[in-house]
């Protein structure tokens, strides 16, 4: 755990700490700075627009890093997580004092959620066997004004929460997928949501998935040695009004099945379950927060693979709303499990405020929006605008598409009710998305989020999960509750 506290001057244990501060701070007016030849070299440096740091000279701190003034409100291109993320790939300081004056919240939001994020790292799985620096961040002093901490508290309560869900996500989805089987999921969700009385896992195994209908969780799933799990999560924050539910993509390992995806397409398929796996962490989040509300998290969980009952291109299935799908492609797996879900969850709460599904589901919203926009498409405009808004808000931002009877045609079938993927490979995100819409009633507001391009950081040529879009979905329930209290 990451510690916080907000401070008002400069705290008396400075000496193992990592000042973060722009160039006309008042805190290198201080008496133990305002002499200090060097500062001035840095904040010379800083005026540049550069990043001016370093670990020597620099006491009473271990470390002093100004960061350009601009960088405090660019709350677009995330400047200043962009000089900061380099120092704390290898941090030498345990402490920071982050200097919270004169920043946009949203800067503040994002870099608060980075801070308490450096609680994992890939090499906690245990899988190195060399020796790591261990040094890890403890502590952030937060330094503001007098008249800024009522207001920031609450900030800095909910950041921590929002980070703490994202971290317990990312450390689930990050696990290598011969570990990270449906069951291990379950369990996992079932020791960590053990620590909220609030929070009550419900756990469908793949005969209470054939029973109640579930064939196209079950049609993914049948071709895996390790046999597919539906979990629903309740979080009982009130004790009556509306369900919020959330639903996940939980394909634990993807090998586009018998439509055969080619090596460097399957290497990060361990996390095609990070829409689930975010559904786990923003429950987490939700219990931490206790807040006074109804919800539901549905991950549905598979491992799409290889075997002699693997589904086949061509094949008909039955979802647990009647309707069927013909598979005529298998590698469009997410959207099965997907459509199941959502039934499933539709029929669960004779009071569901809306439905939200989340999901690492294709490659073409990472085409056409890039890895900074989650991908938003719905046909509530309400709802819209609300995810919108949020996004804006907690700096983890959507895009809307296009979601209407236009793209009918592209899941027409000739001998189900539906496929499940258009024969012209035209539209691809949005077809996915229409799909889906035919498995949330009417009467439900339903939005898709295809996160693939947001749900890992890229960097150096790795990837890591990265724990959106639960901030988005944070804020937009925290705004959801302000607005209807």
């Amino acid at each position: 755990m990451i510690h916080y506290r907000l401070v008002t001057a400069l705290p008396s244990e400075q000496e193992q700490c990592h000042l973060i501060t722009r160039p006309d701070s008042p805190l290198l007016q201080q008496d133990a700075l305002r002499n200090n030849p060097l500062i001035a070299e840095m904040t010379a440096r800083a005026a540049q627009g550069k990043l001016a740091d370093t670990c020597f000279g620099c006491g009473p701190f271990a470390r002093i890093t100004l960061v350009p003034q601009s960088a405090w409100q660019d709350n677009l291109t995330d400047s200043l997580l962009t000089f900061l993320r380099p120092l704390f790939a290898s941090p030498m300081c345990r402490e920071v004092l982050l200097d919270c004056t004169q920043i946009h919240d949203t800067v503040l939001a994002k870099t608060l959620r980075f801070l308490f994020n450096q609680q994992h790292r890939l090499t906690d799985l245990g899988l190195k066997t060399t020796a790591q620096n261990d040094t890890r961040l403890t502590h952030i002093h937060a330094y503001c004004s007098d008249n800024e901490l009522a207001r920031l508290e609450p900030l800095f309560k909910q950041q921590q929460a929002i980070a703490n869900g994202m971290v317990a996500a990312r450390r689930l989805a990050d696990i290598p997928s011969e570990q990270c089987t449906p069951q291990f999921v379950v369990e996992e969700a079932q020791r960590l949501c053990a620590a909220f009385p609030a929070l009550r896992c419900e756990v469908l195994d793949e005969q209470a998935i054939i029973e109640q209908g579930l064939g196209l969780l079950h049609a993914v799933g049948k071709g895996a040695s390790r046999p597919p799990r539906l979990l629903a999560i309740h979080y009982e924050g009130a004790s009556h009004g509306p369900v919020r539910s959330y639903v996940g993509k939980g394909i634990t390992f993807d090998t586009g099945g018998l439509w055969l995806k080619d090596g460097a397409g399957m290497y990060t398929m361990k996390y095609d379950m990070c829409g689930a796996a975010n559904v786990l962490g923003l429950m987490l989040s939700i219990a931490e927060l206790a807040l006074p509300v109804r919800v539901m998290g549905v991950l549905a969980l598979a491992e799409n693979a290889i075997g002699p009952d693997a589904m086949q291109p061509g094949s008909v299935a039955h979802a647990c709303n009647g309707m069927t799908v013909e598979i005529n492609n298998t590698d469009a797996e997410g959207r099965l499990v997907l459509s199941d879900a959502i039934a499933w969850t539709s029929q669960r709460h004779a009071q569901t405020r809306y439905i939200i599904d989340l999901a690492t589901l294709t490659g073409a919203v990472v085409k056409a929006l890039g890895y900074e926009l989650s991908g938003l498409m719905t046909q509530d405009k309400a709802l819209r605008s609300a995810l919108t808004l949020a996004g804006e808000q907690s700096g983890d931002e959507v895009w809307s598409l296009p979601l209407d009877a236009r793209l009918k045609k592209q899941t027409e079938s000739a001998i189900a009710d539906l496929c499940n993927t258009p024969t012209n490979n035209a539209a691809i995100s949005a077809s996915a998305a229409w799909l889906l819409h035919h498995f949330c009633p009417a009467d439900i507001p339903w939005a898709h989020l295809d996160v693939s391009g947001t749900a890992l950081w890229r960097e150096g040529g790795k990837s890591m999960a990265s724990g959106r879009p639960i901030p988005l979905l944070m804020q937009h329930l925290l705004n959801d509750l302000s607005l209807n209290s």
